[in-house]
């Protein structure tokens, strides 16, 4: 039966995202829904001398009210992104794998183009490339219906039933959004995906959970990772 997720996009998210996408079929990222300041679309957490740190993609000023796909990156990016380079430089060069992930980072980052969506698409497509993860992605304007007729559950629900989805998995969080039976009445299966606990050794600093992938990655093999990816429950 077809499962499908569906997510905001994220810029290079902790691993649960990529757990969750490597358990359906399709995963749907919006791109068409409101931009949200203070989330993790355009900024994550990496590990700086033993504490959590921002990167942030620095963006054009604009209304609050535009879609995502409506953002653009900063005028000044090819400078903020030196720093934001820098500073992942400065925090990783000596962790075991940098030499093997620093490259496709900085490869992340020359992408061509403006568009913020855009931008973190590709870095989302990129990591799944590199895990192995084979479901398909698809944006959700791309979807030929107007998802923004709809709101909450019922967004989801319409999505669902347009790829034909018999179960749509959310995150853990969601398990106080969303109903199981208003799913169920409309021949949906929901579940919900937990993430087990991972730590891996961070040098010798303690462990800080849940940082972006790229921290996961720097301190893993691609290997390693991948088993990660099967570290979750679905209930």
């Amino acid at each position: 039966m077809m499962k499908i997720a569906i997510m905001q996009p994220y810029f290079m998210p902790y691993i649960g995202y990529y757990q969750l996408m490597n358990s359906v079929d399709t995963f749907v990222v919006y791109d068409n829904i409101q931009f949200t300041k203070k989330g993790w679309i355009n900024r994550n957490r990496v590990l700086v001398n033993g504490k959590d740190q921002f990167i942030t993609i620095p963006l054009k000023k604009d209304s609050d009210y535009l879609n995502v796909n409506q953002r653009y990156l900063s005028d000044d990016f090819q400078n903020e992104k030196m720093k934001i380079m820098n500073k992942l430089k400065g925090a990783y060069v000596k962790a075991p794998f940098y030499n093997d992930i620093f490259p496709l980072i900085e490869k992340i980052f020359e992408y061509q183009g403006d568009n913020l969506f855009d931008f973190i698409f590709n870095s989302i497509d990129a990591i799944k490339s590199l895990l192995g993860i084979e479901c398909k992605i698809v944006k959700s304007s791309e979807l030929d219906f107007d998802i923004e007729e709809f709101k909450a559950k019922d967004k989801v629900i319409e999505i669902c039933k347009h790829l034909e989805a018999k179960i749509y998995i959310n995150p853990i969080g969601g398990v106080e959004l969303y109903s199981k039976e208003d799913f169920k009445n409309q021949g949906i299966e929901l579940n919900f995906i937990k993430s087990e606990f991972i730590d891996y050794r961070q040098f010798d600093y303690d462990f800080v959970p849940w940082l972006s992938i790229i921290d996961v990655l720097m301190f893993n093999s691609v290997e390693e990772t991948k088993k990660y990816l099967l570290k979750y429950k679905i209930t």
